[in-house]
């Protein structure tokens, strides 16, 4: 009887030493492979708009950052699965995704555009695009536009796992044409010397419904007391011109959602 109620008590506060723990601790998911907003650098550590905005989060809440990687079509069942608290990943905020999520207000927001060779005289329509290959990050709110709108009437819509994928497969010209954020493929691949012969075609893409209303953090369902001070450490972040500054840092603009 004693030796059980021992184990009774050491199971309670081994509970109690967790909970302790993951209040002084913020865990964010994210995929660590879209600069400028998440990716490593060469010795390894994370780096990007995303990751500063985690950090400066943590400091106005008083809490240790944990990073937990993760791909991306992944990241919302990981949430759900409790492996981390919090997605800061450069997810929009869609219809779709708030089925399954809860999200802050929008953190930012950056245009969707399309991507292809300077003289392709491509334009992202569905009629410049028939019989064409489009490449998208896969589970991203671009690829619910592609799979919605253009796969539907003839464009070949290729999903990748990696971003940078979608760059490779553009340069090796196993693809027509690349669908993703304006700082991103700028940032990513436009600077590069492999991509001088290509340049972001046409007007950006507009559907609230798949390419939602901007980007925000993503949190699980119920976890109100969380998705409060998140919101609030943001609120402060914004007003003390903290995100304003990250993002000039970044992307010489202020892309925060007002």
């Amino acid at each position: 009887m004693k030796l059980k109620l021992s184990l009774c008590l050491a199971v309670a506060f081994a509970g109690l030493a967790n909970t302790a723990h993951a209040a002084d601790t913020l865990r964010f998911g994210v995929e660590a492979a879209y600069p400028p907003f998440e990716s490593k650098s060469p010795s390894g550590e994370l780096q990007g708009f995303d990751i500063d905005v985690g950090n400066a989060v943590c400091k106005k809440m008083n809490v240790k950052c944990v990073w937990v990687e993760n791909s991306f079509d992944g990241l919302i069942p990981a949430l759900q699965a409790r492996k981390f608290d919090v997605i800061n990943s450069a997810m929009n905020i869609t219809g779709k995704r708030k089925q399954s999520i809860d999200f802050t207000p929008p953190v930012y927001v950056v245009p969707i555009v399309m991507v292809a060779k300077r003289d392709s005289k491509l334009l992202p329509n569905v009629k410049s695009l028939q019989g064409k290959r489009v490449g998208v990050l896969q589970g991203s709110s671009q690829e619910d536009f592609l799979k919605q709108h253009w796969a539907t009437a003839g464009v070949s819509v290729v999903s990748y796992q990696d971003q940078d994928q979608v760059y490779a497969d553009l340069v090796a010209g196993r693809l027509d044409a690349g669908v993703q954020e304006a700082q991103t493929v700028q940032d990513g691949f436009l600077g590069k010397p492999e991509a001088r012969d290509f340049a972001i075609l046409g007007e950006p893409l507009s559907d609230p419904a798949t390419l939602g209303e901007g980007t925000g953090l993503g949190l699980r369902k119920g976890d109100q007391a969380l998705k409060s001070k998140v919101v609030a450490a943001l609120d402060s972040l914004k007003k003390d011109g903290t995100l304003s500054a990250l993002s000039q840092k970044y992307f010489k603009r202020d892309i925060i959602a007002k």
